[in-house]
């Protein structure tokens, strides 16, 4: 363990944030440099708990004491190499991931949980600034050829799990850079993409072959997949969005979140100039109140809008954990994400009932009206009603599953009740040698999840394919879908 009284001598710290002013001139990470005696300070908390209850928490199974413990003893080489044996990419995890290990942090019950993601981040910052991140070579080569469809951290897991596995790996995306939602769905300020790009060069160096530009289903058919490779992986997420069907969907100004995000992130690489839907100067509404809606939220503050307010259908979650999410459960609780932090306004149960257009047809304000839980269904309060002005709107309502036409249906693959791909306990699905990993056999979850569902899946064709028991599986198979 750390330092045996850590837990009672020092108080949890966080990293503190840029000014708000500072921040919004740029589309950098909003945290400042965390001193690394302070991440030893703060690693020095992790208590002795016989029982720790970060590992249920945590989907990847992540050694967090030990590391913890390394870190505390200024012992940072080893410390990579510990959160690297259940971790392909520590650092999406440490700035993207929601961190259900801290909710279930036994120091939590009483006290303010462990730091963990912040310790995660530093560790992994430090092995690179150190260059001990080295690529992996496979001891030998199977000979097999693997086709991953999808570059999200679900794709890249299993590719890099089966490169290192001695299988010859090609990774399709349909985009023009590799990353999926981590390249052009993130924005900037939440995860810069250098962090993204060092990955993949330690992938290529391991041999993982990167294919952009493709449209799989499309440019090469189903049946030139499955022919051409030993096994597929299709980790093409979940990316069927919700949509909302009102009266005036149709208007100019009306924008799905990942129709807006995607630019103002080509935007802040240096690949656009300008985005085509912009919020400079505009009453910006944000429809969800999730984090692709935060990332809206943040993404209209850093392009000039005039205001900011975000909707969301549920009632404003309690501050800290009710009955209903007890210790060691994720609790819903009331957070305040960096972007809330830079402005704006949040609306709880409330429900948009048709946009509204000006003279020229275009997009002026929404209707809205407060709603009530009454069994389930969200019913409109009377005389609640009233317009809220709105120039630009996005809809960041999450996503019902994985697109159908196209691939999924040229495979025929067997869907579940929801429409995922439906997979066996080894993440196969109805089709011998094609398997499924992440949101598109899973339905939208955390990265943590997706990068869990990777290593997995990677066991899984590994297995099939040599017969091998070599490559970890963090999931168990009562933790999946079962087809």
């Amino acid at each position: 363990m750390a330092d045996p009284k850590g837990f009672l001598t020092t108080k949890r710290e966080n990293a503190t944030t840029r000014p708000v002013f500072l921040r919004l001139q740029d589309w950098r990470e909003v945290y400042e440099d965390f001193a690394t005696s302070k991440v030893e300070k703060q690693a020095s908390r992790c208590m002795d708990c016989g029982i720790p209850f970060c590992h249920q928490g945590c989907p990847l199974g992540n050694l967090i004491p030990e590391w913890n413990t390394l870190v505390w003893r200024d012992d940072w080489r080893d410390a990579i190499e510990r959160l690297h044996a259940t971790n392909n990419f520590p650092e999406f995890t440490g700035t993207l991931c929601p961190a259900p290990c801290e909710t279930a942090c036994v120091l939590g019950i009483n006290d303010d949980p462990v730091s963990i993601k912040r310790i995660e981040i530093s560790i992994i910052d430090r092995a690179f600034d150190e260059g001990w991140v080295t690529p992996q070579l496979p001891q030998t080569r199977t000979g097999k050829k693997v086709a991953v469809v999808g570059s999200g951290p679900s794709g890249l897991a299993a590719a890099q799990q089966l490169t290192r596995a001695g299988h010859d790996v090609v990774v399709f995306e349909r985009a023009d850079k590799i990353g999926g939602l981590l390249r052009y769905g993130i924005p900037e300020f939440k995860m810069e993409k250098h962090r993204l790009d060092r990955r993949l060069d330690q992938m290529r160096a391991e041999g993982t072959e990167f294919r952009t530009g493709v449209n799989v289903g499309v440019d090469i058919t189903a049946e030139e997949l499955r022919s051409g490779y030993d096994a597929v992986v299709l980790a093409g997420g979940a990316t069927a969005w919700r949509d909302l069907p009102i009266p005036g969907r149709e208007l100019p100004g009306v924008y799905q979140a990942m129709e807006y995000l995607p630019p103002a992130n080509r935007v802040a690489a240096g690949e656009l100039a300008k985005s085509p839907i912009d919020a400079a100067g505009k009453h910006v509404v944000v429809i969800g109140g999730g984090d692709t809606g935060a990332d809206c939220v943040g993404t209209a503050h850093r392009q000039g809008a005039a205001s900011v307010t975000q909707l969301e259908i549920m009632p404003k979650p309690p501050e800290s954990r009710s009955d209903a999410h007890p210790w060691p459960m994720y609790p819903m609780i009331f957070r305040v994400s960096s972007a809330h932090e830079e402005g704006g306004e949040r609306l709880y149960s409330v429900n948009t009932q048709e946009f509204l257009a000006d003279a020229d047809g275009n997009l002026r304000a929404l209707r809205l009206v407060e709603v009530r839980n009454e069994g389930g269904k969200f019913v409109p309060v009377e005389g609640t009603e009233r317009e809220l002005p709105a120039q630009l709107v996005t809809l960041a309502m999450g996503f019902v599953g994985p697109e159908q036409k196209g691939l999924l249906t040229e495979l025929g693959v067997e869907l579940d009740q929801r429409g995922n791909v439906a997979r066996d306990a080894n993440f196969r699905t109805s089709l011998d040698n094609v398997f499924v990993a992440g949101d598109m056999g899973r339905g939208q979850s955390l990265i943590v999840w997706a990068i869990a569902e990777g290593r997995s899946a990677a066991a899984g064709v590994d297995a099939y394919l040599t017969g091998r028991d070599v490559l970890p599986a963090p999931i168990a198979p009562t933790d999946r879908p079962i087809a």
